[in-house]
């Protein structure tokens, strides 16, 4: 099955909001269950999250997007900029199979 990657940058100063909505969002990547490969907060050089990266197995690119701009930080404003991507891996060393 085909592979799609979110990349997510936070809009600036929603770091309190970003951290109230964590268990909504957690609760969202949950119900994804094993269609969602990885996924995870980009961090900055301070140490705190400042994005996203997600990969989603999905039947296409509209099917992909369906679910992942269903995300609350994506409702909730959070994300200042969301793109979504067909994505292609060159190396897999989890053992798992794509």
């Amino acid at each position: 099955m085909p592979l799609f990657v979110m990349i997510a940058r936070d809009r600036p100063g929603t770091g309190d909001k970003r951290t109230a909505m964590r268990p909504v969002h957690m609760d969202h990547l949950a119900a994804m269950g094993d269609k969602l490969v990885f996924a995870g907060a980009l961090m900055g050089e301070d140490g705190n999250p400042e994005g996203s990266l997600l990969v989603l197995e999905a039947d296409n690119l509209e099917a992909a997007k369906a679910v992942l701009l269903a995300d609350p930080f994506v409702s909730e404003g959070i994300f200042g900029s969301v793109e979504v991507k067909p994505w292609r891996i060159a190396f897999n060393h989890s053992g798992r199979e794509f």
